[in-house]
Formats: C-alpha cells, sequence, structure tokens
C-alpha cells in the first residue's frame, strides 16, 4: 500500500525539519498545511514537499486536519504533528506495517516526552487510516477520529517531543467561543472542557463541567 503523511502547522520551524525527516524514510506522499505562520515554517516545508497547503484558520484542529486528508492521493492517510519524532526504529516498524496493509485503521502508541527522550506516559491513537473509508475527525479541540472495521494495534511509537510549550488559553479560548455561539459540547468535548478549566485554575468552574460530563 502506499501512505499520505498530514500535517497541520503554525510557527514550527524550529522543529518540522525533524519531524519530515523522520516522515521522509516511509511516506509516499507528504502533506503540510500551513494555518498562518509568521516564521520560515512553509520554507522548511518546502524542504521536503511540494506539497505545502494553505487553511485559514477558523479555531477547528478538526477542519483543518480534515481538509489535510482531501489532499491525500495514497491508500492510506497518517496524521502527525511537528513535534513529533519516530526512530528508526519505529520507521522500520511502520514500513512492515505497510507491507502487510489490511485493515481499515491502525493504531500506534503515542509517548509523550515532557523533558528528553524518555516518554512520561503513553497511550494507542488512532494513526494510520484507510482513505477509502473516508474518515473524518471530529471536535474543534482534542479532535479524534471514531474508527470503525478492521484495527490493528502496532508496537510502533511517535513520540511527541516539544520544545515550546502552547498558549495556556488557546484551547479554552475556542471552547468558550463555541459555547457564545450556541454551540452544545458533546460529552467527550465536555471533559476536555472541564480539564482545560482546570489548568488554568478555573477550579468551580471545572467542577461544574465535570460533574455535568459525569
Amino acid at each position: 500500500m502506499t501512505l499520505s503523511v498530514c500535517l497541520i502547522v503554525k510557527d514550527e520551524q524550529e522543529v518540522l525539519g525533524r519531524c519530515l525527516n523522520c516522515v521522509s524514510k516511509f511516506a509516499d506522499q507528504i502533506i503540510v498545511v500551513d494555518t498562518g505562520s509568521s516564521d520560515d515554517t512553509v520554507e522548511e516545508a518546502r524542504k521536503f514537499t511540494d506539497e505545502v497547503y494553505f487553511f485559514e484558520w477558523c479555531d477547528d484542529f478538526s477542519a483543518a486536519r480534515n481538509f489535510a486528508f482531501e489532499k491525500a492521493d495514497c491508500d492510506y492517510v497518517m496524521w502527525l504533528d511537528a513535534d513529533d519524532v519516530i526512530s528508526d526504529e519505529n520507521c522500520e516498524k511502520i514500513k512492515k506495517l505497510k507491507e502487510n496493509a489490511d485493515f481499515d485503521a491502525a493504531y500506534l502508541l503515542y509517548a509523550a516526552s515532557a523533558d528528553g527522550d524518555k516518554p512520561t506516559f503513553e497511550y494507542y491513537r488512532e494513526r494510520i487510516l484507510k482513505r477509502s473509508r473516508n474518515f473524518k475527525f471530529e471536535g474543534a479541540v482534542h479532535e479524534a477520529v471514531s474508527a470503525s472495521g478492521k484495527i490493528v494495534y502496532s508496537d510502533a511509537v511517535i513520540l511527541h517531543k516539544k520544545v515550546k510549550e502552547n498558549e495556556p488559553l488557546r484551547n479554552l479560548k475556542i471552547y468558550q467561543k463555541q459555547i457564545a455561539r450556541g454551540i452544545c459540547l458533546d460529552e467527550r468535548s465536555k471533559f476536555y472542557y472541564g480539564r482545560e478549566l482546570f489548568f488554568n485554575g478555573m477550579y468551580l468552574e471545572s467542577a461544574a463541567v465535570l460533574e455535568n460530563f459525569l
């Protein structure tokens, strides 16, 4: 099978090359969607692919990721973040997964590292999806795909290795804008909204949202 790897990026010149250098070892198509960079992210992306697109940011991560998926031409699509890193060993595991592709969705281990290369925690995420199934991301923040059909689990690890922190109020503001527009949060979004309130010290509001979620 062939594999399209899709990223959405903004101001990631510091880490994008690190990620795409890994991706180039197994991807048949690399798609980078820029959502409004003010640094040299686009120039860095073009060192690895001619398929760099632009998406007007609308406070919706799913919309941006789905736009990237729409540009894919291969049998399967894979999503990554710019600050993801894949070791040579894990690149080989992805190559083997490609060779034996007979699934609708493949879940790979997501490992987060707050300091250094040793993961703080890890869990499975839907990562490689059969393009003909037309799977879509859902959720403006903490977006995810509800995969179905034949699902396989791989021990290949994607290391999420940040070098800078996100703007702390970014996700909270997106949820608050949705609520202000009259959008009713689904249960998954309620959980993450409550968590964002907690992370930003709004404990009473967080408790109310999480109690409603429960």
